[in-house]
């Protein structure tokens, strides 16, 4: 059995990757964490307590990192005291956190995605292998997601322009469209245009237990991982990135 700590318990994210691991076998909910101003601190749900007591990640197998950059860096400074893994789904990271979080992979396994949904996932296998062919192409990219999303563009559209740029072309953040509406879980949709034909590429999120089953799946792919930084293409694709 996975013990298993959940850092933004109290958040969207986090009260589904809660839910999901309280049904699943393999799973012990063992650390709550929250910031330290947060109302539920103290409360406990699903009889797990709500603590900022980062140390308490001592006593997970794996902690699963759904909260801000700066309390996520915060809590892998804590893992790797106490050499812990971690899979991180926390978005709006700058080079510099990226830097930290790679530096600590040189002693703890980290997982990091900006998105772990696995179809998500396959959507960046699949805009790879079309940028390759498809390299007279104009690009359209637009996001969607709810008005609490903080960060725009998404971290997943910026992946997807990471993909294409490395393909040759030049996407620039700022000319993705976001959309901040209503309660919109995730919406990314990738258009190669010429004057001949228009390929578009799209991926919906209906809930965010996507999100959560897949954070659930890199927790225990990772548990038994040596060292080093991975990514939700290993967990799916394994030594094959193609």
């Amino acid at each position: 059995m996975i013990n298993l700590g959940i850092s933004g318990i109290c958040g969207r994210m986090g009260d589904r990757i809660l839910n999901l691991a309280k049904a699943d076998k393999e799973f012990n909910i063992i650390v709550g964490l929250e910031r330290k101003d947060h109302p539920r601190i103290g409360e406990t749900i699903e009889k797990v307590e709500v603590t900022s007591d980062a140390e308490k990640i001592s006593l997970c197998d794996c902690l699963i990192e759904f909260s801000t950059p700066s309390a996520t860096l915060m809590h892998i400074d804590v893992a790797l005291k106490y050499k812990k893994c971690v899979v991180v789904g926390t978005t709006g990271f700058s080079k510099e956190d990226i830097a930290v979080i790679k530096k600590s992979s040189a002693n703890i396994p980290i997982l990091i995605s900006p998105n772990m949904s696995i179809g998500v996932n396959v959507l960046f296998r699949i805009v790879n292998q079309a940028a390759g062919v498809l390299k007279n192409y104009k690009i359209y990219m637009e996001e969607a997601h709810h008005i609490h999303k903080k960060d725009a563009p998404s971290g997943t559209a910026k992946k997807l322009a990471d993909i294409l740029n490395k393909q040759g072309f030049s996407v620039k953040y700022e000319d993705i469209i976001s959309i901040r509406e209503d309660e919109i879980v995730g919406d990314h949709s990738v258009v190669f245009k010429s004057e001949l034909d228009q390929i578009e590429l799209s991926h919906s999120a209906k809930t965010r237990d996507i999100f959560a089953q897949g954070a659930l799946a890199a927790a225990k792919w990772i548990i038994n991982k040596p060292k080093g930084l991975y990514s939700m293409d290993d967990v799916l694709f394994g030594s094959d990135k193609g």
